[in-house]
């Protein structure tokens, strides 16, 4: 897809790729997805699958192990794999974000221990920004790295971590300076370092299908060595990560609605109602055609957004915030009014809607709030850069 030359068709890789990962979400992902939520199984071997078909590192260099593709062919892998589970879509996203942040800002060495192994899944990976009592104002973590020699020791807590206490790696940051954004740092910590521990799986509305915890740090001793880039960025990196999260998680509410609404359309022509099927009510025909364009209507700015961030043009970041925005509203929306369309069955377990909903709720909170991205896209229009 050329946004320049207003060329809107996927070209035949582009395809190919989306065609593989919906085969995946269909064949692996939507048949236990029900499952997988009700009895929050974090399916580690089904996504180390995924990982054997390059979903790993989707956008890591190859010489990594990674498959070297752009932030519009991950946002195309990304929804087709919601359309499956949108939890499990997502922790994939979050995994491609903080292997890609390893990747850009990593010295040599720091990629060749961290990458392959992250690429092929053998291990697993969390962001750590947000904290107890830093959500929307990140830059006021407290986590604390205090240097002592060739190492830092690390204290602190980070809140609501996608992956904590399976994954191997994280991607944590810490305040190694003074107040705001300028003093923070990032450290690539493993969970096997003394001093690393987890809080209790939380109990959640939706995103079941993957474990949420805590992350403590109590005097971690972190090699100097693994210090992402130079001290003082960490903020930087958090922000820039956040971009492609942001197209990722948009992306997997599009594939979450998607698949509502493919669910909606079967139901509307089986279910009857005073003598014929209910689809053909044209009150009902109308709500379907409205949840049909607003979803390709999301679908398209998210793709602009992707194709900004992989041109690296001056807006990638306003459009990131745009596309983040508007495809987790819009993909919310669509899958409560399929709740609504399929009536009373809509509610039940068995029907996977519910699912739907409960799990794109939160993509209007995380990778920065929908309150957030318009004080991004705000700023940016009234030339406020704070």
């Amino acid at each position: 897809m050329t946004m320049g030359g207003l060329s809107f068709n996927l070209d035949e890789d582009q395809l190919a790729i989306r065609d593989m990962a919906q085969t995946f979400a269909t064949e692996r992902l939507a048949p236990s997805a029900i499952e997988w939520d009700r009895e929050k199984h974090f399916p580690v071997d089904v996504i180390r699958e995924a990982a054997a078909l390059g979903m790993g590192g989707i956008y890591i260099d190859e010489a990594y192990g990674g498959s070297g593709l752009t932030r519009l062919h991950a946002a195309l892998i990304i929804e087709a794999l919601a359309t499956g589970c949108p939890a499990v879509s997502s922790y994939i996203s979050i995994h491609n974000m903080a292997a890609g942040m390893i990747e850009r800002y990593g010295s040599d060495a720091q990629k060749a221990k961290y990458l392959p192994k992250l690429c092929s899944m053998e291990w697993f990976s969390s962001y750590c920004l947000t904290e107890p009592a830093a959500g929307s104002d990140a830059a006021s973590l407290r986590t604390k790295a205090v240097l002592d020699g060739e190492h830092y020791i690390v204290n602190g807590v980070k809140q609501f971590i996608s992956g904590a206490g399976t994954a191997e790696v994280y991607v944590v940051m810490v305040r190694t300076g003074g107040e705001g954004a300028g003093g923070i740092s990032t450290l690539i910590i493993d969970k096997d370092t003394p001093g690393v521990s987890f809080g209790a799986n939380e109990y959640k509305m939706g995103w079941n299908a993957q474990p949420t915890r805590q992350v403590i740090f109590e005097d971690a001793r972190v090699p100097v060595a693994n210090r992402l880039g130079p001290e003082g960025i960490g903020f930087k990196i958090a922000m820039a990560g956040l971009d492609g999260g942001r197209i990722n998680i948009g992306a997997a509410s599009l594939g979450g609605a998607q698949a509502a609404l493919d669910k909606t359309i079967t139901y509307l022509s089986e279910r009857k109602a005073f003598g014929k099927p209910i689809g053909t009510f044209q009150a009902l025909q109308f709500r379907i055609a409205d949840m049909a364009t607003e979803l390709e209507a999301a679908r398209l700015l998210l793709w602009r957004a992707a194709s900004a961030l992989d041109a690296k043009t001056a807006d990638a970041t306003v459009l990131c915030a745009m596309a983040k925005r508007f495809a987790t509203d819009t993909g919310f929306e669509i899958a409560n009014e399929a709740l609504q369309m399929h009536g009373g069955y809509g509610y039940l377990a068995d029907y996977g809607i519910e699912k739907i909903v409960r799990d794109l709720r939160v993509h209007q909170i995380l990778e920065g709030t929908n309150e957030i991205m318009r004080v991004i896209i705000s700023r940016q229009l009234m030339g406020d850069k704070k």
